[in-house]
Order: C-alpha cells, then sequence, then structure tokens
C-alpha cells in the first residue's frame, strides 16, 4: 500500500503518476491526482481538466477566460 500525498489516505489501490522532469506523485484518487497537478485558470482560478488554453506561459480554462485577461485570438473549438 501507499499513502497518497494529497489525503494521506494508505490504499491498496494507489498509483504513481510519472511526469516531466522525472517527477513520481502518488496518489489514491483521480480527483487527488487533478487537484496536485492539474494547471489553475489565470482567469477565474478552476482547475483546467481538458485542453483549455495557453498563452504567454498562463492557462486558460476556456476562450472566455482568456479574453477577459486580454488574449482575444484565443478560440474555442466550433
Amino acid at each position: 500500500m501507499a499513502v497518497c500525498e494529497v489525503c494521506g489516505n494508505d490504499y491498496a489501490l494507489s498509483f504513481e503518476v510519472h511526469t516531466a522532469g522525472d517527477g513520481v506523485h502518488t496518489f489514491d484518487s483521480i480527483e487527488c491526482a487533478a487537484h496536485r497537478l492539474a494547471p489553475i485558470c489565470d482567469n477565474c482560478q478552476c482547475k483546467v481538466l481538458g485542453h483549455g488554453h495557453q498563452a504567454d506561459g498562463r492557462f486558460f480554462c476556456c476562450a472566455h477566460c482568456a479574453r477577459a485577461r486580454g488574449y482575444e485570438t484565443l478560440t474555442d473549438s466550433a
């Protein structure tokens, strides 16, 4: 068993996520993994769980949030 680095649960079905730069993280759920690893929208501060948008090193959950921060050319899929 391994301990989740977010919630501290010692769980038999925990799993590891290997990230770029040789980072290794242990979680007991996808929820905890998303909480720790997902980028945060620079406008509304929600977790970006899909592709989202990036501009100048900033993350946005949608084109609306990107436009709210001055990135007028970003659009959501039509």
